[in-house]
């Protein structure tokens, strides 16, 4: 669903020729094939990786298998771009650390939101901040069944390794300094097991700025899905559900899109390529995906352990 309705339409938009598309089930590889009139439709990933044709890779695959074909692109000597997480566990993410150098490939994960239009804007506003930077996420995540494969640790990691680690990034990219360490509060049922979906994430950066995130599975459908909010210098800069950026404390109140949400696929896309191309540097360096990647990893484990720990790195 994410390739054919986001990832596909942003590549057209980029004037990328898709080559081949691989999937396990042969409809799904043959419609999305249509939809990014792809020469090669196949069940095979090999053949992706076989093909000399390929110069890039984009891993779009269930969670568990992400740092499988990850290291299998960059050991075949192809760039690769990975939907989020990049890989499950911190061995897996060495290794690809080291493929990449050694292949002299470049690597990308997809934390989309740090190229929205109102990230950039906000990053506008932040530029000379004097003191620490105090970002608030709280994100309306939906309860998702406990059968389905995202609450499955393993095949998923997890919620919170799987999809609050865009926030984590956000946080580290509007900050600007690495992560210092985290500490993980997490609900509990009746019977006093975590609720890893219902979730607080409290990070501290190198350069004592601080994030919050509340990442929760219990609200309704008709309370907004996104909202961060950014205190600095006697200012607050808040981002709604990516349609409006509010500002307090500084001229021009309100920015607001004129089409609808743009969460940033399109953008990323455009500098991925550019990347690849040699025309600009990676979007993101390796050393920040690794180290967003690393410290979601810890954040999932301690929210699934329901301990309130703090994890320096």
């Amino acid at each position: 669903n994410f390739a054919v309705r986001t990832l596909l339409p942003a590549l057209r938009a980029a004037r990328v020729k898709v080559r081949s598309i691989a999937s396990a089930g042969g409809v799904s590889a043959a419609v999305a094939a249509t939809a990014a009139d792809a020469d090669i439709v196949t069940s095979d990933a090999d053949v992706v990786f076989g093909d000399p044709e390929i110069g890039s890779v984009f891993v779009l695959t269930r969670h568990d298998s992400h740092a499988r074909y990850a290291l299998q692109a960059l050991r075949a000597g192809k760039h690769v771009f990975v939907e989020k997480p990049l890989a499950l566990a911190q061995d897996d993410l060495d290794a690809i650390a080291e493929a990449a150098v050694g292949a002299d490939r470049l690597v990308m994960v997809g934390f989309n939101r740090r190229f929205a239009p109102l990230t950039l804007e906000l990053q506008r506003e932040l530029r000379g901040r004097a003191g620490p930077l105090s970002v608030i996420a709280t994100i309306n995540a939906g309860a998702i069944p406990r059968e389905h494969w995202t609450q499955d640790w393993t095949a998923s990691g997890g919620r919170i390794a799987g999809e609050a680690c865009h926030w984590i990034d956000l946080a580290r990219a509007l900050v600007g300094a690495p992560i210092a360490d985290l500490q993980v509060t997490t609900a509990r049922n009746a019977s006093g097991e975590a609720i890893d979906d219902i979730t607080h994430l409290s990070l501290r950066f190198d350069d004592g700025s601080t994030a919050v995130v509340h990442y929760l599975a219990s609200g309704p459908r008709s309370f907004p899905k996104e909202r961060i909010e950014c205190f600095f210098d006697g200012k607050m800069v808040a981002i709604d559900n990516w349609r409006r950026l509010r500002r307090y404390g500084v001229p021009r109140p309100l920015f607001e899109l004129s089409g609808k949400a743009d969460k940033g696929h399109a953008a990323e896309i455009i500098r991925w390529m550019q990347a690849v191309r040699g025309e600009a540097a990676a979007p993101i360096p390796l050393a920040e995906l690794l180290e967003v990647s690393s410290w979601s990893l810890r954040a999932a484990a301690l929210a699934r352990s329901g301990h309130a720990t703090v994890a320096p790195i």
